[in-house]
């Protein structure tokens, strides 16, 4: 028999917004689209600062930017600064040291900003020094990623071996901007590295569920009553499905609902994991949801 999809794929309004929101709280994702370029969504700051009813708390897989950037922007943009124990516990890529627990954090490597090939020849390439203390090379999202840079990635795990980890940040094949436009993202360099070291990388971000597993231990969430908001259907919902969460599509990112309903006619269990439970147009439809 031809396997059938259990999630309705759902617009979030009138009683059925009321019913969910009598029973769950919300672990919203804040990353570009929901703050689309300057100003933000109307309403979002004065909810998490308070009015409804919800602890705010800071996550992200970006490891370009740190909790200062971050608390600093989300202060422009009118979100309270997260709380003492919200931006005490380390951000994502810190998480992985449970793999590995002799690591000692932040070795640096590679370092950011532009680098050079270290010689004019291949020989020259594989020559240069290697750092003793590395024993992972973690890929996140970096503008200036080059031959010279994957070269080094390279040298480290073929040195260290099954030893040294390979982790990447997240999957994210492209990033969406405003007008429809996008960028390559973090998931194209995390590839490279991959094909080159032959390798498969672990992935603390999403669709993975070590992060929110992370975030629950650290601050008793329980995922029965907790709603996983997103744009992405291989990142955000695959994660919140996998993890036993309700989950929310906003169609605010690189997800049209004409996509969601393929998923959902479609005889695959694997695509089912892809529709998420209910969806909204924006956002900013859920504040009001939230604050009720």
């Amino acid at each position: 028999p031809a396997a059938t999809c259990g999630r309705r794929c759902r617009r979030l309004e009138g009683e059925v917004a009321r019913a969910v929101r009598q029973r769950r709280h919300a672990a919203l994702r804040l990353r570009r689209r929901p703050v689309a370029g300057r100003g933000g969504v109307s309403g979002a700051g004065r909810w998490a600062a308070g009015g409804g009813g919800q602890a705010a708390v800071l996550r992200d897989n970006n490891s370009g930017r740190t909790r200062v950037a971050y608390t600093e922007k989300l202060r422009r943009l009118g979100f309270p600064p997260p709380s003492p124990g919200a931006a005490a516990a380390p951000p994502p890529t810190c998480w992985a040291a449970p793999l590995a627990p002799s690591w000692r954090p932040w070795v640096p490597h590679l370092g950011p900003g532009p680098r050079r090939l270290p010689g004019p020849a291949p020989a020259d390439w594989v020559q240069a020094p290697l750092d003793p203390a590395v024993r992972a090379v973690l890929v996140g999202f970096d503008e200036h990623f080059s031959y010279a840079k994957l070269c080094q990635a390279l040298r480290y795990l073929l040195r260290g071996g099954p030893d040294c980890l390979l982790v990447g940040t997240n999957r994210d094949h492209r990033l969406p901007l405003e007008g429809g436009a996008a960028i390559p993202g973090t998931g194209c360099l995390v590839k490279a590295v991959e094909t080159a070291a032959q390798r498969e990388a672990f992935i603390v971000g999403k669709p993975n569920r070590f992060m929110f597993d992370c975030v629950a231990s650290e601050f008793d969430v329980d995922p029965a009553r907790t709603i996983m908001v997103g744009d992405r259907l291989d990142t955000d919902i695959l994660m919140g499905n996998n993890c036993g969460l309700t989950t929310l599509l906003t169609l605010t990112g690189v997800t049209a609902l004409d996509e969601v309903r393929g998923h959902q006619d479609s005889d695959s269990p694997a695509r089912h994991s892809l529709v998420p439970d209910y969806y909204v147009d924006s956002i900013a439809d859920l504040l009001p949801v939230l604050g009720e």
